[in-house]
């Protein structure tokens, strides 16, 4: 979902020079143009909309400040949205202390209850994701939904593979927990 830019017969490279010229329009139009989907990708990283902004508005200062290292010709969205990622893992870094555990302690969870999540709509799978702890949602967002690989993780996240692995066990055992509970709930 790649945004190719033509506005009033400039280019892509014409548009990122005007949004690195601070050209308030160009600016304004790559916020825009943008929001809604890094919106729902901050959703996913963050516990709480309010959460979700900030990362958002951090991840958009840091684009601006840094689009002079944007290749033009490539995917804009997709660049956009590592930086968004890679502030999201800053953020909860910075501001919080996650409690890391050793994959023997994963314990496997089964269930009888037939197909609640067909009964669920996005906005319970995303507020029961967001109830999960950062560290397991974080591996859990950045293996399932972004598709990185454990190793890309481990040196995202600056831990070993094997706590990749278990946080992803952990937070998919979690995640089913959360998601029974809502269900029986219902």
């Amino acid at each position: 979902m790649d945004i190719t830019l033509q506005l009033n017969g400039q280019d892509e490279s014409d548009f990122i020079r005007a949004c690195i010229n601070n050209e308030r329009w160009a600016q304004k139009k790559l916020y825009e143009d943008n929001y809604s989907v890094m919106m729902a990708v901050a959703m996913r990283y963050s516990n709480n909309h309010d959460d979700a902004l900030d990362i958002l508005h951090e991840s958009f200062f840091k684009v601006f400040k840094n689009l002079h290292k944007y290749q033009t010709n490539t995917s804009l969205s997709a660049w956009i949205r590592r930086i968004l990622i890679n502030t999201s893992i800053d953020y909860y870094r910075r501001d919080l202390k996650r409690n890391i555990h050793d994959l023997d302690e994963a314990v496997h969870v089964c269930s009888n209850i037939p197909d609640i999540i067909s009964e669920m709509n996005s906005e319970d799978i995303l507020k029961a994701m967001q109830q999960l702890p950062y560290s397991y949602r974080s591996v859990f967002n950045l293996f399932v939904v972004e598709g990185y690989s454990h190793k890309e993780i481990a040196d995202m996240l600056h831990v070993n593979e094997s706590t990749c692995r278990s946080n992803l066990a952990k937070a998919r055992i979690k995640l089913k927990e959360i998601l029974l509970e809502a269900g029986i709930k219902r």
